[in-house]
């Protein structure tokens, strides 16, 4: 186990304290699917994905990174693949796609808001963390935009989102954005 904490603060509190931000929460979704106790369904992740860019008012166009759930497992990542590619269409192979769990690990009831960190990180420093250890992708995932080991340069990067998605069906997805403005 581990843990991350995000503070969020209005704007105003901040200013006051002198403090900036280092992302602005944009937007979340969740949804329930209650498709199987720990078999992922793309379905259910993919309405928590459009109900986060809803609520943010943005495109799937407008998000330059993608913290995924991303457990490195046969079932899980072709699923969420699958659920990014319904949520973007066919903007999804330009979604730039970078899971830091092999990095951390699975922290369980940490791992959204560790990810949700690297995703304001992200936007914070212009740098997309590196997928540690990414070889060969799977073949259900191929098409996609996925991050290497050596991570990437993004200093136009502006939108992140970062998915989280639990056993039993329980999905979330965060949008986070550099600035206030959108």
């Amino acid at each position: 186990e581990g843990a991350a904490c995000l503070v969020l603060e209005r704007a105003p509190h901040a200013r006051a304290r002198g403090r900036a931000a280092h992302a602005w929460l944009s937007g979340s979704g969740i949804s329930c699917d209650a498709h199987h106790l720990t078999q992922p369904d793309a379905a259910g992740q993919a309405r928590a994905i459009r109900a986060a860019l809803e609520a943010a008012g943005l495109k799937p166009s407008d998000i330059g990174y993608c913290n995924p759930h991303g457990t490195g497992t046969p079932t899980g990542d072709p699923v969420e693949c699958a659920a990014l590619r319904a949520a973007w269409g066919p903007d999804a192979p330009t979604l730039a796609i970078g899971s830091t769990k092999a990095a951390h690990g699975h922290l369980l009831g940490a791992a959204g808001a560790m990810e949700a960190v690297w995703a304001t990180l992200a936007l914070k420093h212009g740098e997309i963390p590196p997928t540690a250890g990414l070889g060969e992708v799977d073949p259900d995932c191929a098409g996609l935009d996925h991050v290497g080991p050596e991570g990437r340069s993004a200093p136009a990067l502006r939108h992140a989102i970062s998915n989280s998605f639990a056993f039993g069906g329980t999905n979330v997805a965060l949008v986070f954005s550099r600035s206030r403005d959108r």
